[in-house]
């Protein structure tokens, strides 16, 4: 496993009022959350990245109101006219 290392002012921490332990979980949601609203992982892989199972990573976005399915709609609309 690789580990990454970040610093941050014990200033960051007290703003946001978390122990190194639970910012360093939230980032990793936050960051598998963000890849997967642009498209760049899966949710399998965002889910991996946020340390969850691909159910509680699908009941994290639920929670937070993020769409679950990403749709193009572009690639949506070329099907139809196929159809």
């Amino acid at each position: 496993m690789v580990q990454i290392i970040l610093n941050f002012s014990e200033e960051i921490l007290s703003a946001r009022r978390k122990y190194p332990q639970e910012f360093g979980e939230e980032m990793r949601l936050a960051a598998a959350i963000f890849w997967y609203q642009q498209g760049e992982v899966s949710p399998e892989k965002a889910a991996q990245i946020a340390g969850l199972n691909r159910r509680d990573f699908i009941e994290v976005l639920a929670r937070h109101k993020i769409d679950v399915f990403q749709v193009d709609f572009d690639d949506l609309e070329q099907e139809l006219e196929r159809a």
